[in-house]
């Protein structure tokens, strides 16, 4: 089978097509800029050079279409047309309480989807455009919709539920509900083949370090909590979100800097963090140099950052009773052993340590931790377009038994 792999973004597609016998990725690509100037489609077929191509690119049908030429090209494409697509995976980033899982796209499923747009206003719309535009493209074409927030259902009320009154989780669903989930999934399932064990026997901490970052707490296989709540605001202080903060600051805000709701989102989710702390850049490489030239706030923000993740696996190991590995991964996470040294300097308590020489690595998986300590440390590259293609197969094998 091939599945297509697809996450939509608000002018953006990314996309992989991936043969499932041996789980081999074909080709892969990004589409920017939709309705915007300069819209571009960079195409790789596996083991090829990037293919640009820079067409108008007015929406998400047509973006879908250009992938699928691109897909079928004579010239650069991997398959001979569209009818080798045997399904479509599709990320969708919010699934509320309803989605505790991957499901086959149906009209009421849409319809899930759909209300869960007043909870996640800037993300499941452009989910539902790829949706829609695959849907119209493919007809005929199983498809599947993955969850961010899936993995995490199986968190307790008593994590996810705020100390607001209970009318507002009855009435809203206002809740805590965590995102990056695919990816906290599939590098905690990897650790526990590493270790040759079974997940089910196993408590995970799993970091996912990024631009947008978020730690998982996975005891004997299930999410029981993560730091990201209602939105993906919440948490970890990140490259340009506040992460948690006093709730009574954003009415002091409004009054003294006089912000409307809209610049107060704007300015917690775009204008704060590791930007806000620096004043420089979002980006830790901006930030390792400008530290290692004497910036004070640059490495202020670096220290920022490292404490607070600290301070959750803390937290985590004593919500769980215990920690078995620890994983990193995603951008920062997976490039970065600096950042990986900080953080688990005077973690030792715990029965673990890093090893200097083995944590030299970027992008590559690998256990970092000295031999035989007790708690292992590992660096996983996380996949999540992986998750999606693997939900997506065993969807569509076992109820459509393609």
């Amino acid at each position: 089978m091939n599945v297509f792999v697809v996450n939509c973004g608000s002018s953006s597609i990314k996309y992989q097509l991936i043969n499932m016998e041996g789980e081999r990725v074909m080709a892969k690509g990004l589409i920017e800029r939709i309705g915007m100037e300069g819209s571009t489609l960079k195409h790789t077929p596996a083991g090829k050079y990037t293919i640009d191509l820079k067409e108008e690119i007015p929406d998400h049908k047509v973006g879908i279409r250009l992938a699928i030429k691109a897909l079928t090209s004579k010239e650069y494409g991997v398959i001979k047309d569209m009818s080798e697509i045997d399904a479509v995976g599709h990320r969708v980033v919010h699934g509320g309480e309803r989605f505790t899982d991957s499901v086959l796209i149906t009209s009421d499923v849409l319809r899930g989807i759909e209300a869960c747009c007043e909870i996640a206003p800037l993300h499941n719309p452009p989910n539902l455009y790829g949706i829609n535009a695959c849907m119209e493209i493919m007809r005929g074409t199983p498809q599947v919709a993955v969850f961010d927030t899936a993995f995490h259902q199986t968190m307790p009320k008593v994590a996810y539920l705020y100390g607001l009154p209970y009318e507002m989780y009855v009435k809203y669903g206002v809740r805590r509900y965590g995102f990056h989930g695919t990816s906290h999934k599939y590098v905690a399932l990897r650790a526990a083949e590493l270790m040759q064990e079974h997940m089910n026997d196993l408590r995970i901490i799993s970091c996912h370090l990024g631009n947008g970052a978020s730690i998982a707490a996975i005891k004997y296989g299930k999410s029981i909590d993560t730091s990201m709540g209602y939105t993906p605001l919440e948490g970890l202080i990140m490259g340009t979100r506040s992460g948690e903060i006093d709730p009574a600051i954003i009415p002091f805000l409004m009054e003294k800097e006089n912000m409307n709701a809209q610049q107060i989102d704007d300015y917690l989710n775009r204008r704060s963090g590791i930007l806000g702390i620096s004043g420089l850049s979002s980006d830790f490489r901006d930030l390792e140099s400008a530290a290692n030239r004497g910036d004070d706030r640059s490495q202020l923000a670096i220290d920022v950052f490292a404490y607070k993740v600290k301070k959750y696996i803390g937290g985590y190991v004593a919500a769980m009773g215990g920690v078995d590995a620890i994983v990193f991964t995603a951008g920062l996470g997976e490039n970065s052993p600096f950042m990986r040294d900080k953080i688990c300097n005077g973690l030792e308590y715990l029965g673990t340590r890093i090893d200097p020489d083995l944590n030299q690595v970027r992008g590559k998986e690998r256990e970092i931790s000295v031999r035989r300590a007790r708690v292992k440390i590992f660096v996983i590259p996380t996949n999540e377009e992986l998750v999606i293609a693997r939900d997506t197969y065993n969807i569509c094998r076992r109820i459509i038994k393609l």
